[in-house]
């Protein structure tokens, strides 16, 4: 699997945002907070994520961008994790990564805490009937 990340694979719709904060499930694990919304998209890529690193948590737009690279390339290294469990079970998932740290972490933790949170998607995904 090629590890890139894909204008296909970000979340940029308006409507899909306002679905996925609608109708979507949620959890914590620190520093982020995840939004998840399985759906029945025609989309190329079975999952799109969309990263959030709100202005009143970091108010540096320089730090605010820096952390969203670190995310973005975070997730990108990590993805496979979740692309197997969705391909097989031909689903396509929403996924919002909101940052809540006041600090900025290094990568090693963001990274860490990424592959966690998608091991987690994984698992409830695989609860879930499809």
């Amino acid at each position: 699997m090629r590890q890139t990340f894909g204008k296909d694979e970000r979340l940029h719709k308006k409507i899909l945002i306002k679905k996925l904060f609608t109708e979507g499930a949620s959890f914590y694990v620190y520093p982020f907070r995840v939004t998840a919304l399985q759906t029945d998209l025609s989309s190329v890529a079975p999952i799109q994520i969309l990263i959030s690193v709100p202005k009143q948590v970091i108010k540096n737009a320089v730090d605010r961008n820096l952390l969203k690279r670190r995310i973005r390339e975070a997730y990108r290294k990590n993805k496979q994790i979740q692309y197997k469990s969705l391909l097989e079970k031909h689903v396509k998932m929403l996924v919002c990564f909101t940052y809540t740290a006041k600090t900025i972490l290094p990568y090693s933790v963001i990274q860490d805490k990424i592959i966690i949170l998608l091991q987690r998607l994984m698992e409830e995904n695989e609860k879930t009937p499809g």
